[in-house]
């Protein structure tokens, strides 16, 4: 059997950040995981708050390099800042007859 640990980050972490990352973060930090990889000073948070899956591939990148979890956490920020996730809004146009 696997260990749950992705070296250095929890597995439940890897997955959870990929749909609510600044929550698996909050959980992440009140679990009391901050080593040296999560360190939490003003920069960290301030990102955190502003762009976190930012942080998050930092993270990912200082604990495992270029890992397949690194790679699927890139393609999720792609998605998520290239307006695919459907908020696009389309207007009907009314033809009046």
């Amino acid at each position: 059997m696997t260990d749950l640990h992705s070296m250095g980050l929890p597995f439940w972490f890897l997955v959870l950040s990929l749909f609510l990352p600044r929550i698996s973060m909050l959980v992440l930090y009140l679990q009391g995981h901050t080593g040296s990889t999560y360190v939490i000073q003003w920069v960290p948070v301030l990102v955190a708050l502003l762009v976190p899956r930012i942080l998050i591939l930092f993270w990912i990148y200082t604990a495992q390099g270029l890992s397949i979890w690194f790679l699927i956490h890139a393609v999720a920020l792609v998605i998520a800042w290239g307006g695919t996730g459907g908020r696009t809004v389309y207007r009907r146009r009314r033809s009046d007859l």
